[in-house]
């Protein structure tokens, strides 16, 4: 074999070299870019809210279906069925609804609710839950002490601020700020009366 011909095949082999050195150092074929190119993943990003009863309420629910979730309303809920007001609460609102909880339910007097439940007092129910809802969207930053606020009843509630504590009326506001997509409600200890 002469001295040119050695040369040559030097000269492939090199070039050779150099090529798959070149492939094997090609960002398109690293562990790296391959695990950039399939991290995305299909998990919904986590909506933030307010835990009610064990359940999360959140902004893209309305604030019947935020309600239905939580374990400490499901009394009002149920009178919110019976009293046909469902819908309206579904509704684009806003509202503002000051929401009693089991707990403030059971406060009433023995059969107070189940009479309350019952068609043929459907008026009345009606008449003490929307004196529990205010037509607007009002965070506590919103409230201040001494304000009043007409209700869908047609009588007014009034904010009242006692050593940072917030009530409405007579009942003192135990969760604030839960925000649904067509209002806000605040979890309340006491039913409200209307006069």
């Amino acid at each position: 074999m002469n001295t040119k011909n050695i040369i040559i095949i030097l000269g492939v082999i090199v070039v050779a070299s150099i090529a798959i050195v070149a492939m094997k150092e090609s960002p398109k074929d690293t562990p790296m870019s391959q695990s950039n190119n399939t991290m995305q993943t299909n998990e919904p990003m986590k909506e933030e809210g307010v835990m009610v009863g064990g359940a999360l309420m959140v902004r893209s629910k309305d604030i019947v279906d935020n309600a239905v979730q939580a374990s400490n309303v499901t009394t009002l809920v149920a009178a919110v069925q019976a009293g046909g007001l469902v819908e309206t609460l579904k509704g684009a609102g806003p509202f503002t609804v000051f929401a009693p909880t089991n707990d403030a339910f059971n406060k009433l007097p023995a059969g107070t609710v189940a009479t309350l439940l019952k068609p043929e007092n459907k008026q009345k129910l009606v008449s003490i839950l929307t004196y529990h809802v205010v037509a607007g969207r009002y965070t506590a930053a919103d409230l201040k002490d001494g304000m009043k606020l007409k209700t869908v009843h047609g009588q007014e509630i009034t904010i009242h601020m006692t050593n940072g504590t917030m009530f409405v009326n007579d009942a003192k506001v135990l969760i604030p700020d839960i925000i649904s997509s067509n209002g806000v409600t605040f979890a309340v200890d006491t039913v409200l009366m209307p006069q």
